[in-house]
């Protein structure tokens, strides 16, 4: 965690979804390092929220990102909110022809719909609150071809184009959305891959995760937590002037 603090945090609101483990956890820690005020966590996984350990206020939510049942019930209690990470998000592996469409509408469902239902509601709450900050993940491979990962990579593609309107359309109320697009991370989303796992039993997971790296300049993976401090830059009066840009942090894999 950051030895620096960065403006505006102290005793604000935040939300962060996917923030059980992995980069919406790193930022959770992040925010909560920086002296935020409180916290609404979103994850399916309601125990691993439970477990991050956080000094600060928290109010924590099992639910399905895709759930617009649920977004209609935070709309309706969603009083005041100051930042939010749109993190959530699912693997998927394997060419466009092997694709089924159940297997693309999880994705788009959770990756894309999930993305564009948390945007909703914090522009909502953030239009009552006098403005805010926001910032979406998406993915190098929304901006660079990777073979194998397809419709992973259009949803994050759309979730970049998302940031940026939403920018355009906000800016009058005080609020700023950007995005940021990682490379390759070490976070948990691997583990849903054939091969990853395949990989992980012959040489372990250290070595797999190496693995991955081929092909980028820094030869390695970015942590969470590093992708997390680019997040808390992007959502913090640090870059008052910031607003629909899409920030690669790769490690130079799409130079």
């Amino acid at each position: 965690m950051p030895s620096t603090t960065l403006p505006g945090f102290a005793g604000k609101t935040a939300l962060i979804t996917g923030a059980a483990s992995g980069i919406g956890a790193s930022c959770a820690r992040w925010l909560d390092s920086q002296g935020i005020g409180k916290l609404i966590l979103i994850d399916r996984d309601l125990d691993g929220l439970g477990r991050l350990g956080l000094s600060c206020s928290c109010e924590n939510h099992g639910a399905d990102v895709s759930d617009e049942s649920f977004w209609d019930r935070m709309d309706a209690s969603l009083s005041e909110l100051d930042f939010a990470v749109v993190n959530a998000g699912i693997g998927a592996f394997g060419p466009f022809a092997e694709h089924t469409m159940k297997d693309w509408r999880r994705v788009m469902g959770v990756n894309l719909d999930g993305a564009f239902l948390t945007l909703r509601t914090s522009l909502r709450a953030m239009k009552k609150s006098g403005g805010g900050s926001v910032v979406l993940v998406s993915s190098v491979t929304g901006h660079k071809a990777v073979p194998g990962i397809g419709a992973y990579g259009v949803a994050k593609a759309a979730v970049s184009h998302m940031s940026r309107v939403a920018a355009a359309e906000s800016a009058q109320d005080n609020i700023r959305v950007n995005a940021i697009a990682p490379g390759g991370a070490d976070t948990a989303i691997w583990d849903t891959g054939e091969a990853f796992r395949e990989a992980v039993q012959k040489h372990g997971r250290d070595a797999a995760l190496q693995g991955l790296a081929v092909g980028t300049p820094r030869g390695k993976l970015a942590t969470s937590d590093e992708i997390a401090a680019n997040i808390g830059y992007l959502l913090s009066d640090a870059a008052a002037n910031v607003t629909g840009t899409v920030h690669i942090s790769d490690g130079g894999f799409s130079l």
